[in-house]
């Protein structure tokens, strides 16, 4: 497959961006190889500007869950850009959004937009530290809530112990009361909040992990969490960018039954443009400035444009229930016909998948946690992702990544799909 183009560009981009990318797991270090650049996409598939056509399986991280340039969204977006791309001012699309968002999430009662996943998360903890008057938070290894200072921290050397900074930038301070525990080890996560006592102002966790490699939660795992923040007063945060909308209409939350005081959203809700949004009980947000005493802002926060997009993305999730069920469907689909083809060669890999989210894993190990992802085997997936992505299938460029499955997948796909995993696969273990 020839991609002179994208190696082209990323030379000439290595001496203009950081790295050559805007976002560092597009750089391919973990795969090697170029990375692509693309030049368009639709429904299922994306082009590169070499001409090439991949099936493609991040959806840009998610958000493309009905595919990409969607009718529908694309004739809000443009509607939508015609009376303006920013006013600065509140305007009705931002009181459609919050009314839409909140019928549709059972923890949120109120909800305030911004910009991005990574505001979200920052805010939500902000909010929280202000309505508790408490300074420490809890995260779990292997879950990422955004490139804020609180969340770059990687795991001390116990349970118990305070964690370190994980980028330069990073202040000791702000790690100081940053305390990272394993996911899904409830044991460790009641250790740390009990050696801490009275100072936890919050705990996030990904509901279901979209940063180490898709990865669930233990049977009763989230609603022990909810019991224990309830007994100690703490926050608790769903941090939904991935997971909200996609895995239910009302997003892990509904999923599972487990209703968190604060949840961040992202991703789908700007329909594939920059957006995010925090909200939760009343009586935490009307913490929130100009409310409360909390203070956050954004220029371009409730941005017309992707209100807009937002609106016709979520009005189309909520109006088409069955969605859900039919992602899942194509999703096991893939999955056992990778299971399937793994059988072949007597290998046991492990492979994570709920709803519309999966991943595969060159580990025989079951995969919980971050310790358990780790073990891995990398260059075997580098090896598959350069196969894959050379038979055009476009996968995430890194083992620690989960899989987004869109709605525009058809069958002819799943067995192009299928093909590619086949003579990659083969690959793989022929090596």
């Amino acid at each position: 497959m020839n991609r002179s183009l994208s190696q082209q560009l990323f030379l000439k981009a290595q001496n203009l961006i950081p790295g050559g990318v805007n976002s560092p797991v597009r750089a391919f270090r973990a795969v090697g190889g170029t990375p692509v650049f693309m030049k368009s996409a639709k429904g299922a598939y994306l082009f590169d500007v070499d001409g090439n056509r991949y099936i493609d399986l991040i959806g840009s991280w998610g958000p493309m869950i009905l595919g990409h340039a969607h009718p529908e969204i694309e004739e809000a977006i443009i509607k939508a850009v015609k009376d303006s791309t920013s006013f600065g001012t509140p305007s009705e699309r931002e009181v459609e959004m919050a009314e839409l968002i909140i019928s549709m999430v059972p923890c949120i009662e109120k909800v305030r937009m911004v910009n991005s996943g990574t505001e979200a998360c920052m805010a939500a903890i902000r909010v929280a530290r202000g309505y508790t008057g408490k300074n420490k938070i809890i995260k779990f290894e292997g879950c990422y809530h955004g490139h804020g200072d609180s969340f770059l921290i990687a795991a001390g050397s116990g349970a118990a112990t305070f964690g370190e900074p994980d980028s330069l930038g990073v202040t000791q301070g702000v790690a100081n009361d940053t305390l990272t525990v394993p996911y899904n080890n409830f044991e460790k996560l009641e250790e740390i909040v009990q050696a801490n006592k009275n100072q936890i102002a919050c705990i996030i966790i990904e509901p279901v992990v979209g940063n180490m490699g898709c990865v669930l939660p233990q049977a009763g795992y989230l609603q022990k969490i909810r019991t224990l923040c309830t007994k100690e007063n703490i926050v608790f945060i769903f941090d939904e960018v991935m997971t909200g909308f996609r895995l239910a209409k009302g997003g892990a939350s509904e999923l599972f039954g487990v209703t968190p005081d604060l949840c961040t959203l992202g991703k789908i809700i700007g329909g594939g443009l920059p957006v995010g949004a925090y909200g939760g009980k009343a009586e935490i947000m009307n913490c929130v400035s100009p409310a409360g005493k909390v203070y956050q802002a954004g220029t371009l926060s409730g941005n017309p444009v992707a209100m807009a997009a937002g609106l016709a993305m979520l009005t189309k999730l909520k109006n088409t229930p069955y969605i859900y069920e039919h992602l899942n469907s194509i999703t096991q689909k893939i999955t056992s016909g990778i299971k399937n083809e793994l059988a072949k060669y007597n290998k046991n890999l492990t492979i994570n998948q709920i709803g519309s989210m999966y991943s595969l894993f060159f580990t025989e190990k079951n995969v919980v946690d971050f310790e358990s992802a780790k073990t891995s085997n990398l260059n075997q997936f580098s090896v598959y992702f350069n196969q894959m992505l050379d038979r055009g299938v476009y996968l995430a460029p890194s083992q620690f990544e989960s899989l987004f499955v869109s709605n525009a997948i058809e069958n002819q796909d799943i067995e192009f799909i299928l093909e590619a995993n086949a003579q990659s696969l083969k690959k793989v273990f022929d090596a």
